[in-house]
């Protein structure tokens, strides 16, 4: 099989291609490193030798590819709030004219699609945890719906493709995810407490760190996106891990779990920052057999290992 991955060069989408790689799949990883770094593609292609191939491009712009295409896994896009507050337009325009460009490669390919939205659909939510039938409480004008906002367009506009000319899409809600390779000036929050636990910074937390929010292993969502593409199901799932904790909770964690002596300091809350997120995960384990199995410890701990390495090289921290 020949599979595009949109983004393939990020967080996600570099373990998404590593995943398919090493199941003996082709892979076209599309990528313009707006945020995606080229490292991985050199740990991609040293994995998966000559079926592993990259074309360097924006997806917002019409996107060609010749011969046969089995499956597109469109993943292009900025994801943490550093990046879509910094490129609030491409970040508007990849969830719009890339989804849709990305869309019109598998109809005319004839191939499988697969939409990586967000938990950030759901907004600042007023249920909780949060279901796939909740259709959320976003700001669509505050600086966050510019990626809320291009998320739930692209949700739309896979669903007309998939009514309307019969592509057969599937749609994951991808809620937090860590892992090895994470930028490490990602800005999320643990990124960025692993980075300050371990550089003996203080850990900024935002608001009193009451907030909460669901963690999950990136090995643990990159099997459940598998799965969801690999199913017949078309409406949206959940993926993420329901071990639900605070911020506050999540920086005491870390800094016990890497032995760091910094302070805790509280900063402002961003506009328009949701106070809970937790993901119902029930459509996930009836439709696709899918639970988290990583434990936060043993993820947290090889993602540690991973950041202190990086830091110890003295990475550049940007793309």
């Amino acid at each position: 099989m020949r599979i595009v991955v949109t983004g393939g060069a990020g967080f996600i989408g570099s373990h998404l291609c590593d995943a398919l790689l090493d199941r003996g799949k082709e892979v076209l990883c599309v990528d313009n490193f707006l945020t995606g770094r080229r490292a991985h593609i050199e740990e991609m292609r040293a994995r998966g030798g000559s079926r592993l191939s990259l074309l360097e491009h924006d997806v917002s712009e019409t996107i060609t590819i010749d011969g046969p295409v089995d499956a597109v896994y469109h993943l292009a896009s900025p994801a943490s709030p550093i990046d879509y507050l910094t490129f609030p337009i491409p970040t508007l325009k990849v969830g719009s004219l890339g989804t849709h460009n990305a869309l019109g490669l598998a109809l005319a390919k004839n191939a499988r699609f697969f939409l990586a939205s967000t938990s950030e659909v759901y907004g600042d939510p007023e249920i909780h945890p949060q279901p796939e039938s909740y259709w959320g409480n976003v700001n669509p004008i505050g600086p966050r719906g510019v990626y809320d906002e291009a998320k739930r367009f692209a949700e739309a506009l896979t669903m007309a493709y998939h009514r309307s000319h019969g592509v057969n899409t599937h749609i994951v809600r991808i809620f937090n995810t860590y892992g090895p390779r994470m930028r490490l000036a990602d800005g999320r929050a643990v990124p960025a407490f692993l980075c300050q636990a371990l550089k003996g910074e203080p850990l900024t937390v935002y608001g009193d760190g009451s907030q909460t929010r669901s963690f999950c292993f990136y090995s643990d969502l990159i099997e459940g996106l598998i799965r969801l593409m690999e199913s017949e199901v078309h409406d949206p799932v959940n993926i993420g891990n329901p071990a639900e904790m605070t911020i506050m909770e999540l920086a005491e964690r870390i800094k016990e779990i890497t032995g760091s002596f910094s302070p805790i300091e509280c900063h402002p809350l961003p506009v328009d920052d949701p106070k809970v997120r937790q993901p119902d995960i029930t459509r996930a384990k009836k439709l696709l057999g899918w639970e988290p199995k990583v434990s936060f410890e043993d993820g947290i701990q090889a993602t540690i290992e991973d950041f202190r390495r990086r830091l110890d090289a003295d990475e550049e921290s940007g793309p």
